[in-house]
């Protein structure tokens, strides 16, 4: 027999079961089968019995059973699994031998163990959901930009709380001579999502070339809506990066578009970035051209091109040929890492002392 007090406690059970059921989006169906179990755990740890039991909420209202699980045989050898047939048929009329059946076995004082164990199991499930739901959200945004504030900073690498979860910024992705201090604001790209034990561990970058495409994505309109395409990134975090560009539009220029009206487009995201220097280039169909454009600043007068082998050789005026290949080779750097082709420059007097091979074309720009 349930008092009212037990009554009531089932109630209210049952309520913020299914109150909690609808916050977290789980099935009431599948969390009272997994109490349940539960249940049938704290009960043989607490009453120390081997019994095969089964433990039933009623979902109506939120009372619980336990019962006992025993096979009706003729003769009986372990009483704690097993029943006769004559004493099962005082329950149960029509039983037969080889028949499991269920006795009611709930202790008097079951109803705090059941509690308590239910609590339990609920307050870890809960969490289990809402790390999986976390997990969900920020996997979903991998690829993706995120802005948070510095909580702390741990052997160099940056904790970062980015509303419900935190995020790891780790040194190896840190802008070199970038420093941040705790209450800094930051934006930093999401690199990897993994799942961790107290929840989901995210990496962000701040050294990605994904992050340069997404500041380029929220600065310029014409990117989101698709008028523009971003066709590849390069970066050396902090000092250089080369990002090509092509209009899906005649009427619209994407260089000029990516740059804004002053400068003031590509300004804002070399201010994001400590002043990393951007080069917007045009990208081509034609390597040769292409490769032309990747070397800005540099004025290129023809590019010869052997496909097969996907090597280039670039001639530039005499004078431009420090600016073609740049500081300690970083221009050329990032102009071959842009276009993914071997590029060999040479000034115009070096050139005329070559010959140039068979297989190559070239293009007069």
């Amino acid at each position: 027999m349930i008092n009212k007090k037990n009554t009531q406690e089932s109630v209210n059970f049952l309520e913020a079961l299914k109150a909690l059921c609808v916050e977290r989006d789980v099935t009431p169906e599948i969390m009272f089968d997994a109490i349940e179990s539960a249940l049938v755990v704290a009960y043989k740890k607490n009453f120390d019995t081997a019994q095969n039991v089964e433990v039933n909420i009623d979902r109506a209202n939120g009372t619980y059973h336990v019962y006992a699980l025993k096979e009706v045989v003729e003769e009986v050898s372990d009483k704690v699994k097993e029943i006769s047939l004559p004493e099962a048929q005082t329950m149960y009329p029509n039983t037969e031998i080889g028949d499991v059946i269920r006795i009611e076995v709930t202790p008097k004082n079951f109803g705090r163990i059941a509690a308590q164990a239910a609590k339990q199991f609920v307050v870890q499930k809960v969490r289990e959901v809402e790390r999986g739901m976390l997990y969900d959200e920020f996997s979903g945004k991998e690829n993706d930009i995120v802005s948070g504030t510095v909580v702390r900073i741990e052997n160099n690498d940056i904790i970062i709380d980015i509303g419900k979860a935190e995020a790891i910024l780790l040194a190896t992705e840190q802008i070199v001579g970038e420093k941040y201090k705790v209450g800094d604001r930051i934006k930093a790209y999401i690199a990897e999502v993994k799942k961790g034990s107290k929840g989901p561990q995210i990496f962000v970058s701040r050294t990605h070339p994904g992050l340069l495409k997404r500041l380029f994505e929220l600065e310029v309109p014409e990117i989101q809506e698709g008028i523009i395409e971003i066709k590849t990134v390069v970066r050396e975090p902090g000092m250089r990066s080369k990002v090509s560009v092509i209009s899906k539009d005649e009427n619209i220029e994407a260089v000029g578009t990516c740059i804004g009206n002053k400068g003031v487009r590509v300004q804002a995201i070399m201010k994001e970035l400590g002043q990393e220097k951007i080069d917007i280039v045009q990208w081509d169909s034609d390597p040769a051209i292409f490769i032309a454009n990747a070397l800005s600043p540099a004025k290129v007068k023809s590019v010869a091109v052997n496909e097969r082998e996907k090597m280039a050789r670039v001639v530039v005026p005499n004078k431009q040929l420090s600016l073609a290949i740049g500081k300690e080779g970083q221009n050329a750097r990032l102009a071959a890492k842009l276009t993914s082709w071997k590029i060999d420059i040479k000034s115009v007097a070096q050139a005329k002392k070559e010959v140039l091979d068979k297989d190559m074309r070239e293009v007069n720009i």
